[in-house]
């Protein structure tokens, strides 16, 4: 089994990954770990590329977060199932705000990238803009792409269907 759990950012990706990661027995990887280093410094590319290709050559793991954008086509590929977390627009940054909360008052259990330091307000609502609006029509392509190619496919479009999604079996 190798999953990919793909979406946008603050939208719980990790917290499901690592929910069935416990459920199935498999390694669990947040790509953001692999994107950043201390400070929100991207890793260097070649760093990035190498990693990235050693972990989804492997026979088992869940593996989510967006991470570059030009390793996406690859993990998904290798994929041999693909959890699309796609809700609205205004999920994300209210989920997103309720973590930066979280996070504020020392009460996050699991911050993104295992980082100390929160990410600026203003430069995480952008990103998810961003990300909404250049890379999920091409992420929604790609995954349509591979259902066609057989593999198991689950779109998550709210957060019940998020805390309701009972895993891959």
């Amino acid at each position: 089994m190798r999953t990919a759990v793909i979406g946008n950012s603050g939208g719980g990706k990790s917290t499901l990954a690592r929910r069935l990661a416990s459920a199935s027995k498999c390694n669990h990887v947040e790509i953001d770990g692999l994107l950043w280093q201390p400070e929100w410094e991207l890793t260097p590319l070649e760093i990035y590329n190498a990693e990235h290709a050693r972990l989804i050559a492997e026979e088992r793991w869940i593996i989510d977060g967006l991470g570059r954008f030009e390793s996406i086509p690859a993990r998904l590929a290798r994929a041999t199932d693909i959890v699309l977390v796609d809700m609205p627009l205004w999920v994300h940054f209210w989920l997103a705000a309720e973590r930066q909360i979280r996070w504020s008052t020392g009460e996050i259990e699991n911050p993104p990238a295992g980082m100390t330091q929160m990410p600026p307000m203003e430069a995480l609502f952008r990103t998810i803009w961003e990300v909404d609006q250049n890379w999920m029509p091409e992420i929604r392509r790609l995954v349509g792409l591979e259902e066609q190619r057989g593999k198991r496919i689950f779109r998550l479009g709210s957060v019940s269907d998020l805390d309701g999604f009972e895993g891959l079996s």
